[in-house]
């Protein structure tokens, strides 16, 4: 491409489009996004379901802008909360340039899978198959997995990568320049994420949560950002308030002597200040709210809708 071909009025030297990343929970979906955009801009955890708000990676390919919409995982929900991501979900979908499938190729969750395929076969937008986690599988059961989805949806391409490893991103990230369409860049080329700094930074912190405390925090937590506010100093004042359901979930979060909340708190940010380039002042709280998951305000401020 090149610039000068404006002049004629046949090329304007960029392109940009919008991808849909779904899947079901645990695909892989914001390792694939990070890897995509060239660093973190989702946060990735071994718990199924961990994006709630609707982060946008936005990669570069030369003059192409790949907008893409990580959306929350799809599965059966049975509360509001669920019920609000499966509505993000799908939104993110609707005004795609094209939907990319993202798919465990060592744990299906075919239960999870099958009624999204089945969803996907009826949309009219361009389809792509991704078979994440190649470097774990055998390549013949790759391939029969391969002809078994496709002959469910009418994909136009599948493509085997590893985004933890980055083996097949590289094309995967090629391919998806050539399908954009031509039109100006939506953001700035500095910007890789829509996702304002106060929702990024909870995010960091809820993902700590998560790593940290496993299997001891149920998914019944949240995040809740307080205050975000730039120092003259150059540094930046986070107040955050950890949410949970119960009085032991509590207990849980602060450890011994504040030890758990001390070694969260530490390590976000820690991570914090890599992300935002600036020395980062972090405070955590936990505050004990029996019904968070029906407080309208959480979905305000995680820009999720309020779904009945």
């Amino acid at each position: 491409m090149n610039m000068a071909d404006n002049e004629n009025g046949a090329d304007t030297g960029t392109h940009c489009g919008v991808v849909a990343v779904i899947g079901a929970p645990n695909a892989g979906k914001s390792t694939l996004v990070n890897a995509l955009v060239g660093q973190k801009v989702a946060i990735t955890s071994p718990k199924a379901q961990t994006t709630r708000a609707r982060l946008l990676g936005i990669a570069l390919q030369g003059e192409t802008q790949i907008v893409l919409a990580d959306t929350p995982g799809i599965f059966a929900p049975k509360r509001r909360l669920d019920r609000a991501m499966v509505s993000a979900a799908w939104e993110g979908a609707e005004a795609a340039d094209a939907i990319m499938l993202v798919v465990d190729s060592v744990k299906l969750r075919r239960h999870e899978l099958e009624p999204l395929i089945e969803t996907l076969a009826g949309r009219k937008e361009r389809k792509l198959l991704v078979l994440n986690k190649v470097d774990a599988s055998k390549k013949e059961a790759l391939l029969v997995l391969a002809q078994d989805l496709s002959a469910k949806a009418d994909f136009a391409e599948i493509f085997f990568v590893s985004a933890l490893s980055g083996d097949g991103v590289p094309e995967l990230k090629s391919a998806l320049a050539d399908m954009m369409p031509e039109g100006p860049w939506l953001y700035p080329e500095d910007q890789v994420s829509d996702a304002s700094q106060r929702l990024l930074a909870a995010e960091v912190t809820r993902e700590q949560l998560y790593l940290q405390l496993r299997d001891e925090l149920p998914y019944d937590s949240a995040v809740r950002p307080e205050a975000y506010r730039e120092n003259e100093d150059g540094s930046v004042e986070i107040r955050q308030q950890i949410v949970v359901g119960r009085d032991t979930q509590k207990a849980i979060v602060l450890g011994k002597g504040g030890a758990r909340i001390k070694a969260i708190g530490e390590a976000a940010r820690k991570e914090l200040s890599e992300l935002l380039g600036q020395k980062v002042h972090l405070f955590l709280h936990v505050k004990v709210e029996e019904n968070w998951a029906e407080n309208r305000e959480f979905y305000e401020v995680l820009g999720l809708d309020w779904v009945k």
